[in-house]
């Protein structure tokens, strides 16, 4: 290249840089100042809690005289306002967007994190943390008694558990993307998504080594003023720099327990939870919600297609339909969902890809609906928002539209069952595997391959979350991984019209193996013409589970298994052309840990034995999955 060609291009680059960067500065002296026109902001208030400890809360609320109803969000992650001695604009955005539809916005920290006094424990901190803060703020000459919460992922997680203790401030919410805070409730039984199946989901071991604070950090002394909080978190915000850490690596060692001691990550949280058995009674300790306990609130539930949790997110809102505390509660539950990751919703957009598949143009007025919800119920207003919105709002993916129902899965969504079938040869995309109306008559002639702990079965895209590098979420083309021979591939016929999938998928397989103990995976695909197999969910079974959580039940060789599964969950229109596919394996790594096929505790091993499974199919061992189907 030319000198002043290149030098051309440099000055362009800055030129482009500084461009941007005063744009980004511009955007935020407009917003703070916009905040602080109409806002009167106080910061580092030290909340009190029944036992003394204080949790670090941020005011956002409108100048003038006046009560106002309340926008709650409580959160284990970093609000300060100040960056490297610079103010931003990531919590202003929300307050402003708040005070400007007048209500007062409120931040707080969980406790034990960054300036909030006590000690954290995931899902673990105090209900009583969420009661006494409701108090508090009801009790303010500034509050009109009324309460929303509202956040996505851990500002979510918490808002069922605190529901259920049903404190007449808090009258409505807007969790999003709630998963981990949900335990056992219909078919599902995760305990905040640590499990699938009784299969650790290993998206807390990354988190933790991110997230999680270590018992040596400083502390703010006991006591300290508003006054001093304020001018500290200038400069320090106590938000711990973590080193970078190659999770796709990380995720690989051996055995489990250690993982996060051999990153060098604090490992007291860890260490405890790595043991947790799915039935272990601490998980009715904590902050987790489970299906017995009471509800209370109204809520405008968020999901998406492409997170962890989408069964569990579901099944929840069908069960505060059905067992809420009273009829206006059940009454007052929507749900929307949305063809997107993790807490993705505002990020959908006139083609919105999902890992790499198009979905079309899947944008909603997210915004305005929250705050319709919000004004009825906090303000009292009489607006449009039952007359406005569907009870369930979800997108079907394949054919790319919003639709709306009274109930998921909607009311004229029917189960068909699908049968597995073939000659004993269904590894890989290119073996004959089939997957049929038809019910199999044959005598039993199963499927067979190897799993090795050692050479599993790589996650590749999917229904996932907060792994790092590890995994990206979404549908990726899952044709070239399906040329394994440790992965059972069975596919239709192509359709002779389209079928829209909407609702959950049921499994149920009949397994043997030469192990004592084994795993089996499942996805649902859309295949297109061009042989493009797109993944739409997943699951898996840990077999000595399979008759429960409360017991471990281990495999002989000589026996055969059924095994049923956690749903999986989608809204697709497979179009005419297309096929559906169901893969089978034994491993999905490292969005699930492993089994080592030893029949012992996993957790604490290193060494892992080869297994022989098969999978069978026939009249006596009908291996099969039931597709809700929308008839129309």
């Amino acid at each position: 290249m030319k000198p002043l060609a290149f030098c051309l291009k440099i000055i362009l680059f800055y030129v482009f840089i500084g461009s941007y960067i005063i744009e980004a500065q511009g955007e935020e002296d407009t917003t703070l100042k916009a905040l602080r026109k109409i806002t009167i902001i106080d910061q580092k208030v030290m909340m009190p809690m029944r036992d003394g400890i204080r949790l670090a809360t941020d005011i956002y609320r409108p100048k003038g005289e006046g009560k106002y109803p309340i926008i709650f969000s409580r959160t284990p992650y970093n609000f300060n306002t100040w960056v490297d001695g610079k103010q931003t604009i990531r919590t202003a955005r929300r307050a402003l967007e708040a005070v400007k539809r007048g209500y007062v916005y409120i931040v707080q920290n969980e406790r034990g994190r960054y300036f909030s006094e006590g000690e954290w424990d995931i899902l673990g901190v105090p209900l009583t943390d969420g009661f006494d803060a409701f108090t508090w703020m009801k009790d303010q000459e500034w509050s009109n008694g009324k309460i929303g919460t509202l956040g996505c992922s851990s500002t979510a997680e918490w808002q069922m558990a605190v529901a259920a203790l049903d404190h007449p401030s808090h009258v409505a919410m807007v969790p999003q993307g709630y998963g981990a805070g949900v335990g056992k409730v219909g078919k599902f039984n995760e305990q905040g998504n640590w499990y699938r199946g009784g299969v650790e989901q290993m998206l807390f071991f990354s988190w933790l080594y991110s997230v999680e604070h270590d018992k040596f950090k400083p502390r703010i002394p006991t006591g300290a003023t508003q006054e001093d909080l304020i001018r500290i978190s200038r400069f320090y915000d106590l938000s711990p720099k973590n080193p970078d850490v190659d999770m796709a690596k990380a995720l690989n060692h051996l055995p489990i327990q250690d993982i996060i001691k051999n990153i060098n990550g604090k490992k007291e949280v860890y260490d405890k939870m790595i043991r947790r058995t799915p039935n272990h009674p601490d998980w009715a300790k904590g902050g987790i919600y489970q299906a017995d306990d009471n509800f209370g609130v109204p809520s405008f539930w968020f999901a998406s297609w492409y997170d962890v949790s989408i069964g569990p997110n579901i099944a929840l809102f069908n069960h505060v339909r059905e067992h809420g505390k009273d009829a206006e509660v059940r009454d007052n539950q929507y749900l929307v969902i949305a063809p997107t990751l993790h807490c993705g919703y505002t990020r959908a957009k006139e083609n919105t890809i999902v890992g790499e598949r198009s979905v079309g143009d899947a944008r909603l007025n997210y915004e305005e609906q929250i705050y319709a919800w919000f004004d009825l119920w906090l303000k009292g207003e009489q607006n449009d928002f039952k007359k406005n919105t569907p009870r369930v709002q979800y997108y079907t993916m394949g054919s790319n539209k919003w639709q709306s129902a009274e109930s998921f899965p909607p009311a004229a969504s029917k189960m068909f069952n699908y049968y597995l079938n073939s000659g004993g040869k269904a590894n890989t995309l290119n073996g004959d595997g089939v997957l049929s109306t038809k019910k199999p008559n044959s005598k039993d002639i199963p499927d067979t391959f190897i799993y090795d702990p050692l050479n599993p079965v790589n996650s590749f895209g999917g229904n996932v979350c907060c792994t790092g590098n590890a995994i990206k979420g979404g549908a990726f083309d899952q044709s070239e991984m399906e040329k394994r021979d440790d992965i059972l591939v069975y596919t239709s016929q192509p359709l002779k019209k389209g079928i829209e999938v909407t609702g959950f998928i049921e499994s149920t397989l009949y397994v043997s193996s030469d192990a004592k103990d084994t795993d089996f995976t499942i996805k649902i695909i859309d295949v297109y013409p061009d042989g493009k197999a797109y993944n739409l969910d997943e699951t898996i079974q840990r077999a000595r589970y399979r008759q429960g959580y409360d017991k471990e039940v281990f495999m002989n060789n000589k026996n055969i298994y059924k095994i049923n599964f956690s749903p999986m969950t989608t809204s697709n229109y497979f179009e005419k052309g297309h096929r559906i596919r169901i893969e089978i394996s034994s491993s999905n790594f490292p969005r699930f840990a492993r089994n080592l096929n030893t029949g012992g505790r996993n957790y604490d091993e290193k060494e892992g034995v080869v297994a022989q499974n098969k999978i069978h199919h026939s009249r006596q061992y009908p291996s099969h999955i039931k597709l809700p189907i929308l008839l129309k």
